[in-house]
């Protein structure tokens, strides 16, 4: 039983990195879409787009890295991921501009930096 849980969880984490990767291009692509091109506005920069995204990093997020620090302790992964999910959920608020992207750029690079050192860590 703990075994299997040990397997879904690290899944999870790669998940989890596999997703903010995908959204970090989806920030640049919409960026350089709409900016450049002038096309996808409507579809690339849809507000819902970034609360399912959202929704989705904080449930990843809390089935992986929130269960290993309290399990293991080991609390980096947790402030990281933290900190990289309030960047993602401010960006929600600032509209889009070079300035949202970033914010999610950042934030998403800070939870797939957490589920990487939660995998090395072996949480």
């Amino acid at each position: 039983m703990v075994a299997s849980l040990l397997r879904l969880r690290g899944r999870l984490d790669k998940a989890g990195m596999l997703l903010s990767g995908l959204c970090a291009v989806h920030c640049l692509a919409g960026l350089l879409l709409v900016t450049v091109m002038g096309l996808g506005g409507g579809v690339l920069l849809d507000p819902s787009i970034h609360r399912v995204g959202l929704a989705v990093a904080l449930v990843v997020g809390g089935a992986t890295i929130g269960i290993s620090a309290v399990r293991h302790g080991h609390r980096l992964p947790l402030m990281l991921g933290t900190l990289g999910l309030t960047f993602m959920a401010a960006a929600l608020w600032t509209g889009h501009s070079a300035f949202e992207a970033a914010l999610t750029i950042c934030g998403v690079a800070l939870v797939a930096l957490a589920h990487f050192i939660n995998i090395r860590k072996g949480c």
